[in-house]
């Protein structure tokens, strides 16, 4: 019996909008993250690039269970002594969301070349307008949203 291993020249790659109002961070980052990498369909292959382009919109409308609001941290180095940062998650999904949810998929993708190429075909917007009817997404609905 044989096995199918993916090709990168035969993949063919959709556009998918994901809406995000209402939807928890971790549980949209994990649902877009495997339409990053390819694991919904059938096709994937896990040294391979499989994945699809994702839009999310209305990153402002993610919501972050429990006390996470108020006591979650993003936190990083300079590289100097003394560098370290962070920011709270309530000024950051208040003044910069896209950020927010960018870190979210970006944790649960690969941490090698395969993630950082994958990770370029995320594209987040604050609100519903986005610039990508070109291309002809489809809506996908996520599961997990707090009603």
């Amino acid at each position: 019996m044989k096995t199918y291993m993916a090709n990168p020249a035969t993949v063919e790659r959709k556009w998918y909008v994901v809406d995000a109002t209402n939807m928890p961070l971790g549980r949209l980052a994990s649902q877009v993250a495997d339409i990053l990498t390819g694991k919904n369909k059938t096709i994937y292959t896990p040294h391979v690039d499989t994945g699809d382009f994702v839009i999310v919109v209305n990153s402002d409308k993610v919501v972050l269970t429990g006390k996470k609001l108020e006591q979650k941290k993003l936190r990083w180095h300079s590289g100097y002594i003394g560098g370290l940062k962070e920011v709270g998650y309530d000024t950051l999904m208040r003044e910069n969301s896209c950020k927010a949810v960018e870190k979210a998929v970006k944790g649960m993708l690969p941490k090698n070349s395969l993630g950082r190429k994958q990770i370029t075909r995320l594209h987040v917007y604050k609100d519903a307008n986005h610039n990508h009817e070109a291309q002809k997404p489809e809506t996908v609905a996520l599961k997990g949203v707090i009603e």
